[in-house]
């Protein structure tokens, strides 16, 4: 009597804890891939487009030096005295040959003034060290908090680019109306989606962007792929 008690607490157990792990259903995990290959390919097409505009781009040597490349395409900010802003994007870190597998993010944050007013931004971060890199792992990362940020120099202006300039953790640039700046964005929030991560991956970003054995490009799901086969075409080493 007692083995039969043991086994049914047993069974109980083992049911409460696969209870603590929802289960997707097939349409459940269309609609997030279906995100998840929105977001890459909104990403991709931000950064293509901002790469296309002549003299007045970002630097290929900056690229080339990013630990990693962050991009937030149609952030929308809005203002009325109370301002804030929101947003999806995706972010990948360079790997032997490439750049590993895009993981999801979300951008926030607020600021206070005598402001009206809504408009959508793209922003590009590139993440120049292993301090930025490492802020990135957090739950929430504030820009400008410990990690230096500063506004990124555009096409010619990167000769003019001072020592100081390239040893900030994140050089960040943004695109409104058609116009390229590079602009700093302090105070903005940086945290993982692992809601849509997990979705899709399985793994949660820190887990993604700290592999040991990174996911191959042909290994990656297909939706995917557009984001860091873009960069690869600005930037590989």
């Amino acid at each position: 009597m007692k083995f039969l008690r043991r086994i049914s607490l047993g069974a109980l157990s083992a049911m409460l804890l696969l209870s603590s792990f929802p289960v997707q259903t097939p349409a459940q995990k269309k609609s997030r891939m279906q995100d998840a290959a929105r977001h890459a390919r909104e990403a991709a097409e931000a950064f293509t487009e901002i790469m296309n505009i002549k003299e007045k781009t970002i630097p290929k040597e900056l690229l080339d030096k990013a630990e990693a490349i962050a991009v937030f395409p149609d952030v929308i900010k809005a203002a009325f005295i109370i301002g804030g802003r929101g947003g999806q994007g995706v972010i990948s870190r360079r790997i032997r040959g490439g750049w590993s597998t895009p993981a999801f993010f979300n951008l926030g944050g607020g600021s206070v003034g005598a402001q009206i007013g809504a408009q959508k931004t793209d922003y590009v971060l590139l993440i120049m060290n292993d301090d930025g890199v490492n802020g990135l792992l957090k739950d929430k990362f504030e820009i400008g908090g410990e990690v230096g940020v500063a506004a990124g120099p555009v096409g010619r202006e990167a000769s003019a680019s001072t020592d100081a300039l390239l040893k900030a953790g994140i050089l960040s640039y943004s695109r409104s109306k058609g116009v390229f700046i590079g602009a700093a964005i302090k105070g903005a929030v940086i945290s993982p989606d692992n809601d849509l991560n997990e979705a899709v991956y399985g793994k949660k970003a820190r887990e993604l962007l700290t592999a040991r054995n990174p996911m191959k490009l042909a290994n990656m799901p297909a939706a995917v792929r557009i984001f860091p086969r873009t960069l690869a075409r600005y930037s590989v080493k």
